[in-house]
């Protein structure tokens, strides 16, 4: 008998253990978030909940015993019963992710005011505490995921001021010609020079969370809150790349590969084939179209000499749209066709340098909207972003 449970036994009886933990706990944070003690009821389905858990446990355990044996016979007696490095890095991988879900748990019951916080170890500042990495780690995700300009940029996580070389083949490249034996051949290679420097420019995110909300014992309060602070991080961010700021970062604003339309509220076909051609093949692979709502409902109108529009929906690209074969990114940030605007971008955004001081930083402030029902999250973060090669991105301006 090499094991008493199916897998799809198993994973069953895993599920129904999973299910009725969190009923408990879920139990537990109501009577806490109420300010009440568990009523009779209650404390019996929390004793039926345990005994069951028990009974589940043991027979998990059991199985676990047989196809461990099982396993043992079937090895050969050449072969060692177990990997150690094996076993080794699954015990790590289950410790992290055991620490992960006590992070969640920890802020989740520090947000909603169910813990003692001397009892947590969170770092305590003057008007809140700083939330574990684990939660930073999974809005910095996000914000990637949000924000695929900065995804697909070049990233750089550094302290202090970094400067970027750029190998400039423009002015000095290797030369390659026919010789002749026994004759010298001249040297002449290309040369790096300080091309950009990147900095640091902190900037901060403020969210307000309703206490209303937090009390609802059914909500997800931690995912929430993930979600609402990398929606606005990402979205600053991503404005700072497509525009900049005047002196602070720069993003694309600086970026010289320009093609001027040549009306100021219009966008022809033509247009759209020049600024593509602006980058040179060996950058096209990963090229990508930047534009706004309103830019990409103009170019829904184009057609090219057959009659044929040019940007076409395809759900098989990463944003469901292509134009001359390539994705179409829009966002909310970029200008609309207006006079002296650049309103489309478009290349490889590998072109673009992006640099991070430190991780983003995320505290809670429980005391300082109490005034307002609320509690407010607010992230920190330093960030620089420059462009690194003109060569991969290239913009079109209106005239």
């Amino acid at each position: 008998m090499s094991k008493i449970f199916s897998d799809a036994e198993r994973k069953a009886k895993e599920e129904k253990r999973n299910d009725l933990i969190t009923r408990s706990e879920s139990i537990v944070n109501t009577a806490k978030a109420e300010k009440r003690e568990l009523t009779d009821d209650e404390m019996q389905e929390l004793a039926e909940i345990r005994d069951d858990v028990k009974k589940i446990k043991e027979a998990l355990g059991l199985d676990d015993d047989f196809r461990e044996m099982a396993e043992t016979e079937a090895k050969p007696d050449n072969e060692p019963k177990e990997d150690t490095e094996v076993a080794d890095e699954s015990r790590a991988c289950e410790e992290q992710e055991k620490r992960a879900m006590d992070d969640v748990k920890m802020f989740e019951a520090y947000i909603r005011g169910t813990v003692n916080e001397r009892a947590n170890n969170m770092t305590k500042t003057d008007n809140g505490a700083v939330i574990p990495q684990t939660i930073a780690d999974k809005i910095i995700k996000k914000v990637y995921d949000i924000c695929p300009i900065l995804e697909r940029s070049t990233k750089y996580n550094v302290k202090g001021t970094l400067t970027v070389p750029y190998y400039d083949e423009d002015t000095t490249a290797l030369t390659v010609a026919y010789q002749t034996e026994f004759s010298p051949i001249a040297s002449n290679v290309g040369q790096f020079t300080s091309q950009i420097t990147l900095t640091g420019f902190l900037a901060g995110a403020l969210a307000k969370i309703s206490r209303s909300l937090i009390n609802n014992a059914q909500f997800n309060i931690v995912d929430h809150v993930i979600d609402i602070m990398a929606e606005h991080i990402a979205r600053f961010i991503e404005g700072e790349l497509l525009n900049g700021t005047e002196d602070k970062v720069d993003g694309l604003s600086t970026l010289t590969n320009v093609v001027t339309a040549e009306s100021a509220s219009a966008i022809t076909a033509d247009e759209v084939v020049k600024l593509h051609d602006a980058i040179k093949d060996r950058y096209q692979s990963n090229a990508i179209w930047i534009m706004s709502p309103a830019t990409r409902t103009a170019l829904r109108l184009l057609k090219d000499e057959m009659g044929r529009y040019l940007l076409q929906d395809d759900i098989s690209l990463p944003f469901g749209t292509s134009l001359l074969g390539k994705p179409v990114y829009v966002s909310d940030n970029m200008p609309e066709i207006a006079t002296g605007k650049r309103v489309i971008f478009y290349g490889d955004m590998k072109g673009l340098a992006t640099k991070f001081s430190e991780s983003i930083n995320v505290e809670v402030l429980r005391e300082k909207y109490a005034d307002e029902h609320a509690v407010g999250v607010i992230g920190w973060f330093e960030f620089d972003a420059k462009v690194e090669d003109a060569q991969k991105i290239a913009t079109l301006k209106m005239a």
